[in-house]
């Protein structure tokens, strides 16, 4: 079954056959987070609405203003307040803007992200999703977690009965391995996958390759987190360097290159950030380049 329109060396991607966005979304997780922002990024709880809300919704506004049509949320950040910042600045949506949220997260507190996939519960978390986000069409939902307490064909169940009912367009999967994504489509279309996927993080290669073969997006998140890869003297910084980039958007132009199925979804709080994710949509690596950041170990 094939769900989307993958071609290679194009800046566009089409989901689920008929959504086309650029290949550069923004990951609004950063948004949804408070003053007590922990320095590592992955261990943020994302528990509050950030401090200048306003600011926030101002960065929404401008990054599809700068040509962001992805915009990717879920239910779990600051317990709906991110879907909640989405909803306020951009509704009503652009007809080019693709707003994609999650489900399947419990936050009983700012430490805990307890996957939980009762059909029920997933079908009452859209619901609440769909006020937020003011629309009566989710265009793309995630499963944020497979719980391992549930037969995952329940768990896309609920997600299909919510799209046969009209109010989901796309089902998309997030944290999964290859047979959890072939038993998925076993119950109903997948448009996506989201994992984690940077040049230091490749545990997920099989994921990509088999997504890219039938025709799903895959949404890598934290697709810049590099760490010690960037400094100088080290692959990502010479290559940087050759092509007039910053190591940030070198590691983008990496991911494009690496499969034409890779739909980046990086985050920030700054429009400056945004531009630049955006300019390395127009950065060619040579045959050379792409290896040597092929070495790049994780």
């Amino acid at each position: 079954m094939t769900n989307g329109t993958i071609n290679a060396n194009t800046t566009t991607i089409t989901l689920g056959g008929d959504l086309t966005v650029r290949r550069i979304g923004l990951g609004t997780m950063r948004l949804a987070d408070g003053p007590d922002r922990p320095a590592d990024p992955t261990a943020a709880p994302i528990w509050t609405p950030p401090a200048d809300r306003a600011a926030a919704l101002a960065l929404l506004r401008e990054a599809v203003e700068l040509g962001v049509q992805l915009i990717d949320t879920a239910d779990a950040y600051a317990l709906g307040g991110g879907e909640e910042l989405v909803g306020e600045a951009l509704h009503p949506y652009r007809e080019d803007v693709v707003v994609a949220t999650k489900v399947g997260v419990a936050r009983p507190s700012a430490a805990e992200w307890v996957p939980l996939g009762h059909p029920v519960y997933l079908r009452q978390q859209a619901e609440l999703s769909l006020r937020r986000l003011r629309t009566d069409r989710i265009d793309l939902l995630q499963l944020h977690r497979v719980d391992p307490a549930v037969p995952l064909e329940d768990q896309i169940g609920a997600l299909k009965q919510l799209q046969d009912e009209g109010k989901v367009r796309h089902i998309g999967l997030s944290e999964v391995t290859v047979e959890q994504l072939e038993a998925a489509r076993a119950v109903a279309p997948i448009a996506s996958v989201q994992n984690m996927y940077n040049l230091a993080a490749r545990d997920h290669e099989p994921v990509v390759d088999h997504a890219e073969r039938h025709g799903i997006a895959f949404l890598p998140f934290f697709p810049v987190a590099m760490g010690a890869h960037a400094a100088p003297g080290g692959a990502v910084a010479e290559v940087a360097a050759e092509i007039g980039a910053t190591p940030a958007q070198t590691a983008l132009a990496w991911l494009l290159r690496r499969s034409p199925a890779m739909l980046p979804i990086p985050g920030t709080t700054s429009a400056a950030h945004v531009a630049e994710n955006l300019a390395a949509l127009d950065l060619e690596l040579t045959a050379d380049q792409a290896a040597r950041l092929d070495a790049v170990a994780g």
